[in-house]
């Protein structure tokens, strides 16, 4: 008699160790395209320190007055204690920098630069942010529009960019913020220049992030999704919010985050040049344009705001690469 035969398959068939005996064995989870892009973006440490600094930011410019009244003085105090009553300049080295003045006095008043400065975040990062939002969403509507349905609307939007791009916009929002009342839409003083230039700037904005929408509402609307949508009776509106929108999420993110960087250098030009916003409004550009008449006495006038503008926009490009990367699905990271 021959011995019965066994089954030695499951004896000799290797386990894969990452699958486990299949009893325990962790299922197999899919990755959104936002889990994959924060994965990449936990890896850039750079990126990463950027978006530290800019928290951090937005935190000091919430938080202001907190921070003044627990740190500094008030903005508009004058300190004539801190002062030289001969010479009109500050008490000690570095401006004046001590245990109760961290970043010094201003000469001649004796504000103090630190709550100056922190309040001066408040100005930037306003007008940074809202002038962004301004040109994001004109120009994601209007890119949409002409990518989407071309022929004369496409023809006549794309015009229109291309003399906005044209335009001498830092001559136009000179002149524009010179002649603007004091009073208007029920704001007085400050808010008057602030809302113009938010306005302003996002107005000449809004065609850079228009052609990068265009164009990729021109390629998206020949995706095959797109086509099955249309085939299947969709109309454009559900093609547009639906199919359409959320793949032009990723480049407007990246394009955002760039583009504050460039309207806080825009609204400190402005406030340098003596047409943003007037004292005793504290700003980094109008703290700068003071400190033109004292650097050669002492350059810590003008080091302070300008290391502030410095670390701000750089922190913001850095954060801005590293969120384009991450979202590049042809990235390497």
């Amino acid at each position: 008699m021959t011995a019965p035969l066994h089954d030695t398959t499951a004896e000799t068939a290797p386990v894969d160790p990452a699958l486990g005996d299949g009893k325990d064995s962790k299922s197999i989870e899919g990755r959104s395209l936002g889990r994959i892009a924060w994965n990449r973006l936990k890896r850039d440490k750079v990126a990463l320190a950027g978006g530290a600094v800019v928290l951090v930011l937005i935190v000091v410019a919430v938080c202001a007055p907190l921070i003044v009244s627990l740190l500094g003085h008030p903005p508009d105090q004058h300190n004539e204690d801190a002062i030289d009553p001969l010479f009109q300049v500050p008490k000690g080295a570095l401006g004046g920098i001590g245990p109760d003045h961290l970043l010094g006095v201003e000469p001649g008043n004796g504000r103090d630069v630190f709550s100056r400065i922190v309040y001066g975040a408040r100005v930037s990062l306003l007008v940074g942010f809202l002038s962004a939002v301004v040109a994001v969403v004109v120009g994601t509507v209007l890119g949409a529009l002409a990518g989407y349905f071309g022929g004369w609307l496409d023809a006549v939007i794309s015009r229109v960019m291309d003399m906005l791009l044209a335009f001498p916009q830092l001559l136009f929002i000179i002149s524009l913020i010179s002649v603007v009342p004091n009073s208007m839409f029920g704001l007085t003083g400050t808010g008057v220049r602030l809302t113009v230039m938010i306005l302003v700037i996002g107005f000449f904005g809004w065609p850079y992030i228009g052609r990068i929408v265009r164009g990729q509402t021109l390629s998206l609307r020949e995706r095959e999704y797109v086509e099955a949508a249309r085939s299947l009776g969709a109309g454009r509106r559900y093609i547009l919010f639906k199919e359409l929108l959320p793949n032009l999420i990723a480049p407007i993110t990246v394009y955002t985050t760039l583009m504050i960087p460039t309207n806080i250098l825009t609204e400190a030009a402005l406030s340098f040049l003596g047409v943003g916003v007037k004292p005793p409004t504290a700003s980094w550009g109008q703290m700068l344009s003071q400190a033109v008449h004292y650097y050669e006495a002492d350059p810590m006038y003008m080091v302070v705001p300008g290391v502030a503008i410095f670390i701000t926009v750089l922190s913001f490009n850095l954060f801005g690469d590293g969120v384009r990367d991450a979202l590049d699905p042809k990235g390497s990271r």
